[in-house]
């Protein structure tokens, strides 16, 4: 059975265990202790970034989130998650590569504000900036969609949906994007998000570690 390593804060693990409902393939959890479980030699082995998510699939140990959802996607092709229409794949591939490369280190710098840790207040404007401008490219995508690349849910889906969420934690208002706060609801609504959602005893019990790796980033 495919063993699946996580952190249940994670959310690069959790869009792996989106997935991984979402397709419903059985997987073994295996939760990893991100207090210093992942520098240990057995994780290590699976990893050697020593970081979450990672699966093992019939011996094969692979690491990268977007790598993992592309292998489930080959192996697992049902229910298509990849869309093969191009233009619908153009915007999928779009969308999660602007979650991963522009979000999701703005989204860092303000986590690492909201901890109190010492920060630029400069990289914080623009981190701000920035998330704004990237929400704004969301809302114009998704439209009055139901989903970013129209009716199906999809990897776009899953990736951003990730990440978007957590704009408000950031003191960022989503008022202004209607057809992205439609989305999230209706995200919330899926049990695979539902499953998967951090509880926020989770989170409160987390916060040293998350403090702890915000200082070496």
């Amino acid at each position: 059975m495919l063993k699946f390593y996580y952190a249940p804060i994670s959310a690069n693990a959790r869009r792996v265990w989106i997935t991984l409902l979402e397709k419903q393939i059985p997987f073994e959890p295996i939760i990893v202790d991100l207090d210093g479980e992942q520098f240990q030699a057995e994780f290590t082995a699976i990893n050697p970034l020593q970081r979450v998510p990672a699966i093992v699939d019939n011996e094969l140990g692979i690491f990268e989130s977007l790598a993992i959802l592309d292998y489930l996607e080959a192996k697992y092709p049902i229910p298509e998650l990849i869309p093969k229409e191009l233009n619908k794949l153009a915007i999928a591939r779009t969308i999660s590569m602007v979650s991963l490369t522009e979000l999701q280190p703005a989204a860092l710098t303000l986590t690492k504000q909201l901890m109190g840790l010492d920060i630029d207040p400069t990289s914080v404007d623009k981190a701000r900036q920035r998330t704004n401008v990237i929400l704004q490219f969301f809302e114009d995508t998704i439209a009055d969609r139901p989903y970013f690349t129209g009716n199906t849910f999809t990897i776009a889906d899953i990736v951003a949906g990730t990440l978007v969420p957590s704009a408000s934690m950031f003191g960022i208002s989503l008022e202004p994007y209607p057809g992205l706060t439609a989305w999230i609801d209706r995200l919330s609504q899926r049990e695979s998000f539902q499953q998967t959602a951090p509880t926020p005893e989770q989170v409160q019990a987390a916060l040293p570690t998350i403090k702890k790796i915000m200082e070496t980033r």
